[in-house]
This record gives C-alpha cells, sequence and structure tokens, in this order.
C-alpha cells in the first residue's frame, strides 16, 4: 500500500519532540493563545517576512477573517478561482460579497490575469488567488492587476507553506493572506489550524481581535467576533515541522522531479514549473484523457490516487444558481483531466519507479 502522504513516518521522526512539547503544555495547563501559539506566529512572521502572522481555527477561518480585515463586506466583488477547494469561495460567501469565477491557465492550473482584468467591474473590490498544489499563482501580474485597479490582495496560501516568488514568500505579496494548516499540508497539524498574515498594524489588531469574540482585553468587546483561536497543543506540533519545513519541501521536489523525468517520454501532462516561482508540490496532479484507466490499474495495485477537483466551484450545486450559464472552459477540461499521485517526503525513488510503472503498462510510450 502507498499512501497519499506518510503522516506516520513524519511523526516517528519527530515522535520525541512533539510529545515532550505536549506534555509541557499539559504540565503548564496554558491552553488558549499560550506561549507556543506566541512563540509560532512569531517564527512564521519571520519566515514569512511578513510583519504580522495570527493564528487562528482553520484555513477558511483564516480567508473569512482576512477578508473581513480587509473591509471587504456584503455585495462586494471578490475574483477568484473555480478550481480550487471550496473553502475559497465559501469565506467569500460568509461576509455576503460575490465570489466571481474567472478561468485558469492550461499550465500552472491558477487564476489567469488576462481573465482577472476581463471581470473587473464597478463592484469588484479584491482579488483572491489560490496557489493552487504548491505553485505560486502569476503575482507579478497580479499586483500589478490590484493596484492599477485599487482592489485588495488577498492570497489563499492554504497548499503553499514554503513556496516563492522571486524569493518572496507566498503569503507576502498581497495585503494580506491565509494558510490552512490541515494535517495534509506540507506545515499540517494534528487536526484544523490556521494562519493569517499581514504587513498592517491595523489589520492584524483587527485580526487578533475577530479571533477572540471581539476582543482585544478580557470580557470588554469592541465589535461582533468569532471564536477562531489556534490551539496551543496544535501549536506546539507546528513548531516541530516548521524548523523543517524547508527540508520537507525539498523531499516533496525531488519526488516530483523524480516523477517528471520517468514520465517525460509518456503521453501525459505533468506538472508545469516556470522560471520564477518556487514550487513546493502540495500536490503532484497530472492531466491525461486516460485518467480513469490509471487510477483503476493503480487502485488494483494498492496505490493510492485522488483527483483534485473534479466539480469545479462554478458547477456546484451551492452555486448553480449565480453561475447558471457560466462557462470556463479551461477549468472544465482541466478538472475532467486531472489526477494526483503520492507525494512526500518519505517516498522512496523505488516507489516512484513502481508507480510510473504502472502508469506505462495503462497508456504506454
Amino acid at each position: 500500500m502507498i499512501p497519499m502522504v506518510n503522516l506516520k513516518a513524519q511523526y516517528a521522526e519527530i515522535k520525541d519532540e512533539i510529545e515532550q512539547g505536549l506534555a509541557q503544555t499539559i504540565e503548564n495547563c496554558s491552553f488558549i493563545l499560550g506561549p507556543n501559539v506566541q512563540a509560532f506566529e512569531q517564527e512564521c512572521a519571520a519566515y514569512l517576512g511578513v510583519k504580522h502572522a495570527i493564528g487562528v481555527a482553520s484555513g477558511t477561518d483564516a480567508l473569512h477573517l482576512a477578508l473581513l480585515a480587509e473591509g471587504i463586506g456584503a455585495g462586494d466583488e471578490v475574483i477568484t478561482t473555480p478550481f480550487t477547494f471550496i473553502a475559497t469561495a465559501e469565506a467569500i460567501k460568509y461576509i455576503g460579497a460575490v465570489p466571481v469565477f474567472v478561468d485558469i491557465d492550461p499550465r500552472s492550473f491558477n487564476i489567469s490575469p488576462e481573465a482577472i482584468i476581463k471581470a473587473i467591474t464597478p463592484k469588484t473590490k479584491a482579488v483572491m488567488p489560490v496557489h493552487l498544489f504548491g505553485q505560486p499563482a502569476d503575482m507579478e501580474q497580479i499586483s500589478q492587476i490590484c493596484q492599477t485597479n485599487h482592489l485588495k490582495l488577498i492570497e489563499d496560501c492554504a497548499q503553499s507553506f514554503g513556496a516563492s516568488v522571486n524569493g518572496k514568500q507566498t503569503g507576502s505579496m498581497g495585503h494580506s493572506a491565509g494558510f490552512s494548516f490541515f494535517p495534509s499540508k506540507n506545515l499540517g497539524a494534528f487536526g484544523d489550524g490556521g494562519l493569517v498574515v499581514t504587513q498592517s498594524d491595523e489589520s492584524a489588531a483587527l485580526l487578533k481581535q475577530l479571533r477572540n469574540h471581539g476582543s482585544s482585553v478580557r470580557y470588554y468587546h469592541d465589535i461582533i467576533g468569532y471564536n477562531s483561536r489556534l490551539d496551543e497543543m496544535q501549536a506546539v506540533i507546528l513548531r516541530a515541522k516548521l524548523k523543517r519545513i524547508d527540508q520537507y519541501n525539498q523531499g516533496r521536489q525531488q519526488v516530483a522531479h523524480w516523477y517528471s523525468e520517468l514520465m517525460a517520454d509518456l503521453p501525459i501532462i505533468t506538472p508545469y514549473e516556470d522560471n520564477w516561482g518556487v514550487h513546493v508540490y502540495h500536490q503532484y496532479t497530472l492531466l491525461s484523457e486516460r485518467r480513469d484507466d490509471i487510477m483503476k490499474a493503480l487502485q488494483d495495485r494498492q496505490i493510492a490516487c485522488a483527483v483534485y477537483y473534479p466539480v469545479p466551484l462554478h458547477q456546484q450545486n451551492a452555486f448553480k444558481t449565480e453561475c447558471a450559464g457560466l462557462t470556463l472552459p479551461v477549468t472544465e477540461s482541466v478538472a475532467a483531466n486531472c489526477f494526483s499521485l503520492p507525494i512526500c517526503p518519505y517516498l522512496t525513488q523505488a516507489s516512484v519507479e513502481e508507480i510510473v510503472g504502472v502508469i506505462a503498462t495503462v497508456i504506454g510510450g
């Protein structure tokens, strides 16, 4: 059996450090916004090159609170991608704003800058690109579009911790950004967790209130907020993993390059890497018209595989009324042909060769 991601191997490597930290936290009885959360926030801010990092309960909450902190509200339009997990659009809907879905780039699967430009209206207030599968979006063009049109830029970094563009970390190039620490992420907790980052002192102060029931002084509530605090136990785990994030990402990159080299002569489209963004391979996602045949062959050999994402957001029932008649041909084609292979730092070259061997038997050379 080859799983999509081997969390057991990762845990075995850092087990002693994590269990010691958890035991100390239990002994100290400091469970909510304690010293590990504060230290993790500082360490993340330093790593990402941002002024403020605020731990929250999930990646979805991170995007939700980031939108609120940037002043996006009811009726505002937020341009985003339909080829992503639904949390991206859910966060927009939570605040009464309108997600405007536009098509994606056929190589990177990220939002198309040209499509963003065509979708801007007087109601547009923000753009939310997703750095999908660990591949940074075209932030140079998107940043310029937002500056020219006076739009807020909110990065969805749920899949891109450690990815960068021309030396700048994803999350550091917009007005604010949201990260997810779902267990399977490149930097993953042992449950849900999230992070909002910003360079703005004002936004950071508001975010700290929003995550903690609208309070900055205990039992004094200036606004209506939320209960969305990163758990102290999860911060212990994340601090241990943060020290190793570059190592983890380099391991993923090595596995991805093994895959791509071995499949170079096969009739299949492997992930695209540009020459200015660093891809951290949260997923290794390919395109093939023989997807179903390939996946069946892999599953027959007990090799995990998955489709991210089979139904684009503009075709989901949750958006069928507002997106009625909307056709996004690149997104729809990618969704019909994409599939992802196992990837993590602990996948051996022999396992990669085995996986590629199965694919080769299906589609030939």
